[in-house]
């Protein structure tokens, strides 16, 4: 930044009940309850420089910095902008619906303003601002100049202190990483590493947290990733492609900043907030739930006519709707094909749900080419049909280019028209598409249970990982985890029997796939099978109760007026885990149902009725080391 160009143009004024400073509190951006204040910075009369704002939160600076420009072959909108104007603060209302995700009736506040800026060729570069009570959004609007015009860099960062905790994953095509501890934009034995992908979070300071993203990418957009190669502390947005098309206008897509306490940070909406509404008139073909998946115990084993068969029995006995049939569905043999596995699941009364590759990234895996093309894609849709699948499962995506984002929306687009769910893997992170395509019921885009058959790796940093989750990625949206793997695959676990049963209500997931195998899940204790087997998979409300990344997380999903609690313990010592049940406003007399660590991390201790307390303090659950548990309030 050019010292003495610019000027904090700052006053917390009415935000936080200072006196106001003449003019000021006319250009700042305050949420409606007045926790979150974003002040522009302004340039100097006839002088040209950098444009940022910083946040505000309870009075204090929560975010340092947050540079802003984008930059076109024709036009640039970075140190050489002079402030033109800024609208009156709009207020901004979010009342909808959701069939899926942490709640159902989502609402949310925010006051919105635009800042026009110049540049020397007297070009303006407009920058919607909006203050939401759980964070605040951003977004850049440019007019071409010429017909063939491209966006070609985006100068957004935000500056992140040193010694400032931050949880972020390396930016990879699929992100199926790890979310590790750092304090320094740095990762040990990885000096290298500067490429990070969305979800971020940063701790701002004690108990205030920040989780950066983006949302709302529409047709002709490409998604991005954050750097630090210049600056340890300061993450630059990178574009994934080199030229984005402007057309005549360019609006990019909202950069997302949620602030606030953890709770604030993982029960938000923000990212389905700013999203599309849904453009799914008739959604009562819609419809969450869980299924049998037979891969992660045998990883070819849709081969298997008679093996498949098991796994839709599973699906019937523990009354999951669904079950999956996987990859290489093609090759079926040893005694049917796909027509009669299909026929066999709707005997049962389970709905089957298909496989199919992208044909964009590794082309391994069967079937191929079947999805790419408008007529080959709506051919295979209108068969769908006729055979009886309710979703696809599409795979190995390319990664965040404006092809493969168009590719994603195309898919979505038409299986809305032939009423069929999709689940996205080897994908992008969710960005507020469930909202405008609420057949979209998961994505993968982590790094789960499936890894337990790649490497040992998960092993030991499954508990921790698992911790650090609803954090960071699951804030986002839905999560194909693929929870519950109470054996092992190639590579065993270590967490508690207690810890797997907990993850599917931890991890938010509207297809929740079950992973082990048939004669696993008929070898639980009876009160455990029923807890499976009417298990929501999409939620009325969620509350974070309790946690810390990597250390813990006591978290509370609703459905109707049954609430299920569940605790998983991230670290390898035993641990005392506090369950707040009063934040849940539960009347007295309710009985709890328990499920907790066996002695040996293999078992349960079920404790059934259990009357709440009547001081409305904390339960103490004690915990193995990577231990957890499982509460359901009737």
């Amino acid at each position: 930044m050019k010292t003495g160009v610019l000027k904090w143009v700052w006053c917390l004024g009415l935000a936080v009940g200072l006196p106001s400073c003449s003019g000021v509190e006319e250009q700042e951006v305050v949420s409606p309850d007045r926790h979150l204040v974003v002040g522009m910075t302004e340039l100097d009369k006839g002088e040209y420089g950098d444009v940022s704002f910083a946040v505000y939160y309870n009075g204090e600076r929560a975010l340092p910095l947050v540079n802003l420009g984008v930059e076109t072959n024709r036009q640039k909108y970075a140190g050489n902008l002079k402030f033109k104007s800024v609208s009156e603060a709009k207020p901004i209302s979010d009342d909808y619906r959701m069939l899926t995700g942490k709640r159902s009736h989502c609402v949310n506040h925010g006051t919105e303003r635009v800042y026009s800026f110049e540049n020397e060729d007297g070009n303006i570069l407009d920058v919607t601002v909006r203050a939401y009570d759980d964070g605040v959004a951003f977004k850049y609007g440019v007019k071409s100049v010429a017909p063939e015009e491209f966006v070609v860099d985006e100068h957004t960062a935000y500056d992140v202190p040193q010694g400032v905790k931050r949880w972020m994953q390396q930016y990879t095509l699929g992100y199926e990483g790890f979310y590790p501890l750092s304090t320094n934009g740095r990762l040990e034995g990885q000096p290298d590493a500067n490429l990070w992908g969305y979800p971020g979070l940063v701790e701002l300071r004690d108990s205030v947290f920040m989780l950066m993203t983006e949302a709302n990418i529409r047709r002709g957009h490409g998604g991005s990733f954050l750097c630090n190669a210049d600056s340890a502390d300061h993450y630059r947005v990178r574009l994934f492609d080199k030229q984005q098309p402007m057309g005549e206008t360019w609006e990019s897509p909202w950069r997302v900043l949620i602030i606030g306490t953890l709770p604030d940070i993982v029960e938000s909406t923000l990212v389905t907030d700013v999203s599309d509404p849904s453009t799914v008139e008739d959604t009562s073909w819609i419809k969450p739930g869980s299924a049998s998946w037979i891969y992660w115990a045998y990883n070819h084993g849709t081969r298997d006519y008679q093996l498949l068969k098991e796994y839709f029995d599973l699906a019937a006995e523990m009354k999951w709707p669904y079950s999956l049939i996987d990859w290489e569905w093609d090759q079926m043999g040893n005694g049917g094909n796909l027509e009669d596995a299909v026929k066999y699941a709707h005997e049962r009364g389970v709905k089957p749900l298909l496989w199919y590759n992208s044909s964009t990234n590794w082309l391994g895996p069967t079937p191929l080419y079947r999805l790419n093309k408008p007529e080959d894609r709506a051919k295979e849709y209108e068969w769908l049909n006729k055979l009886g699948i309710s979703g696809i499962k599409v795979d190995f995506f390319a990664g965040d280019s404006i092809s493969s984002m168009d590719y994603y929306i195309d898919l979505l687009e038409d299986a809305a028209k032939y009423k069929l769910m999709v689940n996205l893997h080897g994908a992008t992170i969710p960005r507020g598409w469930q909202r405008t395509y609420p057949h979209l019921m998961s994505v993968e885009a982590v790094y789960g249970a499936e890894w337990y058959n790649n490497n040992g790796v998960l092993t030991h940093r499954a508990a921790a990982h698992n911790a650090t989750l609803p954090f960071t990625r699951n804030v986002v949206g839905p999560m194909d985890y693929t929870p519950g793997t109470f054996s092992d695959s190639q590579h065993p676990h270590i967490t508690t029997h207690a810890h797997e049963l907990a993850l599917p209500v931890v991890f938010e997931s509207a297809l929740q796939h079950m992973p082990d195998r048939p004669s696993v899940y008929y070898g639980l204790p009876e009160q455990v099978r029923q807890f499976l087997s009417v298990l929501p998979t999409a939620w009325d409300d969620t509350k974070l109760l309790a946690g810390y990344p990597g250390t813990e997380v006591v978290m509370a999903r609703r459905k109707g007026d049954v609430w299920y609690i569940a605790g998983i313990n991230g670290t390898d010592e035993s641990r005392v885990i506090g369950v707040p049940l009063e934040t849940l406003g539960l009347e007295k007399g309710r009985k709890v149902t328990w499920f907790k660590d066996g002695s040996d991390g293999k078992s349960f201790v079920t404790e059934e009725s259990v009357s709440l307390p009547e001081d409305g303090k904390a339960v103490q659950v004690e915990c193995l080391p990577r231990g957890g548990f499982v509460a359901v309030v009737k």
